[in-house]
């Protein structure tokens, strides 16, 4: 149903930043970006490498923080060695802990997910949803 999402961001270099880093660990990359110092409108859209964007953050003058049971985005990990992956490099680039890496087993039999606030107060996850001998999560964690 969903084409791509946009996310307005109050500082769009601190953003990309944290996008890069969050989102790399799950495989996903800049696709396109549009970046002009000083200058309004900027963005940065993110998505599977040689595809079209799924995630655009774009510069808002003053982005107003999601708060409450509000709007979420997850992204889809190919296993839960990458949901930790992410986690931790978001938290590294400025994002704050909303769950710790691990089984949800109230959201499904095979759920596995981290989540995140990001430097803006958007909610994201990272998750998995495949069996656990899938879903390759690393012994230990």
């Amino acid at each position: 149903m969903l084409h791509h999402i946009s996310l307005g961001v109050s500082d769009i270099e601190r953003s990309a930043r944290f996008y890069d880093a969050a989102l790399g660990t799950l495989g996903y990359v800049r696709v396109w970006e549009d970046l002009r110092p000083g200058e309004p409108g900027q963005a940065v859209g993110y998505g599977s490498p040689g595809g079209g964007d799924k995630l655009a953050i774009k510069q808002g003058g003053g982005a107003d923080p999601v708060s409450g049971c509000g709007f979420h985005v997850a992204f889809a990990a190919p296993t839960g060695d990458a949901v930790h992956r992410f986690h931790e490099a978001a938290l590294r680039h400025g994002g704050r802990d909303n769950g710790k890496p691990g089984p949800r087993p109230g959201y499904g039999e095979h759920y596995y997910a981290a989540f995140i606030v990001d430097p803006d107060g958007h909610r994201i996850e990272a998750v998995v949803d495949l069996p656990v001998s899938r879903a390759r999560v690393s012994a230990g964690r």
